[in-house]
């Protein structure tokens, strides 16, 4: 239930076929469709009467409301968001870790930025974008390898090129000690990550920025780097101060 719960998010509006879905978490149909059933009921899951498509259900949002602490953390992050896209002229991002995926918690655009298909809620494998790597290379390295192993598992269906140019963003990026992607990825976009560290010292964020690689030549990496981390440091700090209020 979980999975298929994970899954549905993931996709936001677009939402899922049963059999594509069933498919997808190699689930076979009939249970796919008893747990959806039960999902529905409950409000967890609703299926689009358009579409008849599965897409998230209102009691996701009514159970978030439990965790105004996670909601006051996303609210402070606006404000070096807005910072970092209007300094550098592109989009800026702030990703929550989950396990082995990263969700976006919050974006803000200065430069529209049609290639850039990460919104509001997006679920993906840490591994597929700066922000993601950023946090998963400030990991202990036998962690970060595992992650890396069940990530590719996950991304088996893209293709050879796609895959291999995702190597060598994390190879990049464990070289540099940040999350970097110079058109690597996508033809024409640079990305730039750095990890949020919690007071233990452990990523459980990231703040990045994307934006076209002609606004983003070489020579300015080391300031697009030092302003991150400087916002990573802020964010932190807010961070610590906000959960401890509320335990």
């Amino acid at each position: 239930a979980v999975l298929l719960l994970k899954e549905i998010a993931a996709r936001g509006g677009i939402g899922w076929r049963l059999l594509d879905l069933s498919r997808h978490c190699e689930l076979d149909r009939g249970t796919t469709y008893r747990i959806l059933a039960c999902l529905v009921r409950e409000r967890l899951v609703q299926q689009r009467e358009s579409d008849r498509r599965y897409v998230a259900g209102p009691l996701l949002f009514e159970l978030g409301l439990s965790l105004p602490a996670f909601a006051a953390f996303q609210a402070v992050c606006n404000a070096p968001l807005t910072r970092i896209a209007r300094r550098f002229g592109g989009v800026s991002l702030l990703y929550l870790r989950s396990g082995t995926d990263f969700v976006c918690a919050a974006r803000v655009d200065a430069l529209p930025i049609k290639a850039l298909t990460i919104d509001l809620g997006t679920r993906r494998p840490l591994i597929v974008s700066v922000g993601g790597v950023a946090m998963l290379i400030a990991l202990p390295k036998a962690e970060a390898r595992a992650i890396v192993s069940r990530n590719m598992k996950h991304i088996a269906r893209f293709s050879a090129a796609r895959i291999r140019s995702l190597e060598r963003m994390i190879r990049r990026s464990e070289n540099r000690g940040f999350g970097i992607s110079q058109s690597e990825v996508v033809p024409g976009i640079s990305a730039f990550g750095v990890a949020i560290r919690d007071k233990g010292g452990s990523p459980f964020a990231s703040i990045s920025l994307v934006g076209p690689t002609d606004n983003f030549p070489s020579s300015r990496v080391p300031e697009i780097i030092t302003a991150l981390e400087e916002e990573s440091r802020g964010i932190s700090q807010q961070a610590a101060r906000i959960f401890a209020k509320s335990g």
